[in-house]
């Protein structure tokens, strides 16, 4: 097969026309030729998302290949830790056989901490036995996000033989670090841990970077940090990936890696500099088996119409088509569906807040648009029959999480406030990093409306509007994914978020995004486990209700 466009070769910092062959999956030559049709367009190495929670997209990996393609990803690198949270090293070695179904290069990491901290309670745990034999799979390439950031810096023994093990098999070491500055991120790095994606401020990205740190800049559904820290591309060329994160079905389906590409571009950044940090740097830093566009590389790479918008006309990998004009040509795949949900339906009194000094003031969580970091905050809830009750009017909700894996669980309470919900409630089973149910309402009776209704699908996500509508949206593949075709899961959710914002008057941008890092005790500041309610910086449980 012979392709002829102008070639951009990220290595020598050119563009020329070219005449690309290629055979039995890679690239045999590519010869300079004197011109090219202008129709032909630019060929230049697929996309990488340098950091992603597949079930963050609600789908399974060949899934999300499909719809990923689309936009020029050819491969992404993967940290498999929400269905290993409720599945263990089965989760993770689900995701390994389902991505084998597709061509596209998933490069999946042995997750570090499941369960994240000791203070919530996930459906299963990995040693660093078993760590270390997912390290030993060719597909696992790294080892995953180290969110226990205190364990590292105070030398716990399990968590320095994890990054032993990685270290000892010439595989990378993630980091997880939002906020670690000085001598702290210093020491946390030292031990062997070169990237980080949660940096949500400049000065803490530049420090982090002159310590030699890789920075992946994250602009997924929830976390959006582009705005933030894109002049380090200006500074630390060599150093910046580009990340999503997390990434919902719909967002999937308007593009990818590619959409920070076009934005860097638009605040003048060089397309070199650019493109090396969207498709070469997690390459060579991971080490991952995905073609550059050089002779007797594997043939993936993508032709876009122009150096601007970027659309792309065509995605190969492995010398096959598998995407052009807009259309993905990889085809839907039957899929299993484990699980691990053992909750029983609740009663609305199983939400009451007894008050235990009847001042109604309480400590809530403050939650921000697009941010995962969440704030401390205080205020005064409604009291009636020595009860402590929301008061949306304020933005004041009730938050709850309950334990998924046992039937006799109690659910911890809360407050929250920044999701501007005036009735009805959310819920869901995708929880970071536990996966448990949450649920955020403005009464107990929505509230448990919406978390039977998860209950009853055995996982999903779900609004109600307090007057009698319920909708879900089913994820029974470990309560985090759906098998159903990504296209009309991604029309599904989109639906689901658009009557949520209309008819329940919620603010945030991406609602249940949000919702599902309310209970993520490794995020500052404040979150609500299914043990209580936690400080992050004290890294312990704090009281809800506050003496007057």
């Amino acid at each position: 097969m012979y392709l002829q466009a102008q070639v951009v070769d990220l290595h020598q910092r050119r563009i020329f026309p070219a005449e690309i062959a290629v055979e039995n999956g890679r690239i045999q030559h590519i010869r300079r030729v004197d011109s090219v049709p202008e129709e032909s367009g630019f060929i230049l190495p697929g996309f990488v998302d340098a950091h992603v929670h597949i079930e963050s997209s609600m789908l399974p990996p060949s899934e999300f290949a499909r719809l990923a393609v689309v936009h020029g990803t050819v491969a992404t690198v993967s940290d498999p830790h929400e269905i290993a949270n409720v599945l263990g090293a089965d989760g993770v070695h689900y995701m390994l056989e389902n991505a084998r179904q597709v061509p596209f290069k998933f490069c999946f990491g042995a997750p570090s901490c499941v369960p994240a901290t000791r203070f919530e309670t996930a459906g299963a745990s990995l040693d660093a036995e078993a760590v270390n034999r997912l390290l030993q799979l060719p597909e696992i390439g790294y080892l995953s996000e180290m969110m226990n950031f205190p364990g590292v810096l105070h030398g716990d023994g399990m968590v320095r033989a994890k990054i032993e093990a990685a270290q000892l098999l010439g595989k990378p070491v993630d980091g997880h670090a939002p906020g670690l500055r000085g001598a702290d991120a210093q020491r946390y790095f030292e031990a062997g841990i070169s990237t980080d994606h949660e940096c949500f401020g400049f000065e803490e990205g530049r420090e982090k970077a002159r310590l030699g740190v890789k920075i992946l800049i994250r602009e997924g559904s929830a976390a959006r940090n582009f705005e933030a820290l894109w002049p380090l591309l200006l500074e630390f060329p060599e150093q910046i990936m580009f990340c999503s994160d997390d990434k919902h079905p719909d967002d999937l389906v308007h593009g990818h890696i590619n959409q920070l590409v076009v934005r860097a571009l638009a605040k003048g950044c060089d397309l070199f500099d650019t493109l090396q940090a969207a498709c070469l740097h997690p390459v060579s830093h991971y080490r991952l088996p995905v073609g550059l566009l050089q002779e007797g590389d594997p043939a993936d790479f993508i032709r876009v119409a122009n150096l601007s918008d970027f659309t792309v006309l065509e995605t190969w990998i492995n010398g096959r088509q598998v995407a052009r004009q807009g259309v993905s040509l990889l085809e839907h795949q039957a899929v299993s569906k484990p699980n691990n949900f053992k909750a029983r339906p609740q009663k609305a009194s199983d939400f009451q807040l007894p008050s235990r000094n009847q001042t109604g003031i309480v400590r809530m969580i403050r939650a921000w648009d697009g941010e995962i970091v969440t704030g401390s905050a205080e205020g005064r809830v409604r009291l009636q029959d020595g009860l402590l009750l929301p008061y949306p009017a304020q933005d004041i909700l009730k938050i709850a999480v309950l334990n998924r894996y046992t039937p006799d669980a109690v659910p911890a309470i809360g407050f929250v406030r920044g999701f501007g919900l005036q009735r009805g409630a959310l819920a869901s089973s995708v929880a970071h990093d536990s996966h448990n149910i949450v649920a955020v309402g403005a009464d107990d009776r929505s509230i448990c409306a919406a978390v039977n209704a998860i209950i009853e699908a055995k996982g999903g996500i779900c609004a109600t509007d307090g007057a009698g509508q319920t909708r879900v949206l089913p994820l029974p593949i470990a309560g985090l994914m759906s098998p159903v075709d990504g296209y009309e899961l991604a029309q599904t959710y989109a639906d689901l978020d658009k009557w949520t914002k209309e008819s329940l008057y919620c603010d945030l941008q991406a609602p249940f995004m949000a919702l599902s890092f309310l209970a993520l005790p490794v995020i500052p500041v404040l979150k609500m486990t299914d043990l209580g309610l936690f400080d992050v910086e004290q890294f312990d449980f704090v009281p809800v209700e506050l003496p007057g």
